[in-house]
């Protein structure tokens, strides 16, 4: 599961079936979420350990049981400890039937009308049995799953209604909107010249703050420091070489931004625990088995 672009536009599932599952353990080469969103709206099962999640301006810590709801446009990061999840990331279009008394509700959801809540704890309701089956249906493929899927979505979103489980938009919404809009703006030139020279000059400016300003912001949205974020985001995007390409690990270094190997192989330790070499290697083998 790859997390490269941060306005992330990968084609999930099929054109007339948009929806994808994704099973996440510790072995696997994505394990961390890194910041980015997508039009997709995601739904995230805990099915063991813990699960930081940051959702624009809130984070949670997700327990064994958890089911996280990601909206649309939302910006999201995770950073799991012993942990073990899952993913459904699918286009909420897929539910919008012509001529259908649901396409209403479907409409206000994709407009923003109404926004689902995020954070649903473990308990035994109608809404965690129907997203448990959601995630068992996908995960297993069987005939007629798509029928199922289907219906475990309508159910799903029929319930948070039911349940008063959304907030519509309010003055506060959309200012914590223009905030989001300020930091896409910072990540966005990050993400396209993460190879070059990047100063903190040209991120404040893309997010229309003074660089002292622009600091403290992007500390308050993020919880690093725009190097410390920028080095973060070349050494993923390292990792993606890694696995992908036959290039020299002295290349990538210079591919992502790095300008010293030394510094490059110091800063991989760091975010990653392994050096590049060890880490080519190990998922390389994990990927193959």
């Amino acid at each position: 599961m790859q997390y490269i672009d941060y306005n992330e536009g990968k084609i999930r599932g099929s054109f007339d079936f948009p929806i994808e599952f994704y099973h996440i353990d510790s072995q696997h080469p994505q394990y961390a979420m890194p910041y980015h969103w997508h039009v997709e709206y995601e739904i995230i099962r805990i099915l063991e350990g813990t699960f930081i999640i940051s959702l624009d301006e809130k984070e949670f810590r997700a327990e064994q049981g958890d089911i996280i709801f990601i909206n649309s446009g939302t910006l999201h990061a995770g950073i799991p400890e012993n942990c073990i999840y899952e993913c459904i990331v699918f286009d909420m279009k897929m539910l919008m039937n012509k001529d259908s008394v649901c396409q209403k509700y479907i409409k206000e959801i994709m407009s923003h009308a109404i926004n689902i809540k995020e954070y649903f704890p473990e308990g035994l309701t109608e809404l965690h049995r129907t997203a448990w089956q959601l995630f068992d249906v996908l995960d297993r493929k069987s005939s007629g799953y798509q029928l199922i899927t289907q219906g475990c979505l309508y159910q799903l979103l029929g319930n948070i209604l039911e349940n008063g489980d959304y907030v519509t938009d309010s003055l506060q919404t959309q200012q914590n909107h223009r905030r989001i809009l300020q930091l896409k703006q910072a990540l966005e030139v990050i993400e396209s010249s993460y190879s070059s020279v990047i100063t903190l000059e040209q991120l404040s400016k893309a997010a229309g703050m003074s660089p002292k300003y622009f600091c403290r912001f992007f500390q308050e949205m993020t919880h690093k420091s725009p190097i410390d974020y920028l080095n973060y985001y070349r050494i993923e995007r390292a990792c993606y070489q890694l696995l992908n390409t036959d290039t020299s690990i002295t290349d990538i270094s210079f591919n992502c931004g790095f300008n010293d190997l030394s510094y490059f192989i110091k800063a991989f330790k760091k975010y990653k625990g392994i050096t590049p070499a060890k880490y080519r290697k190990f998922n390389f083998t994990y990927l193959t088995i």
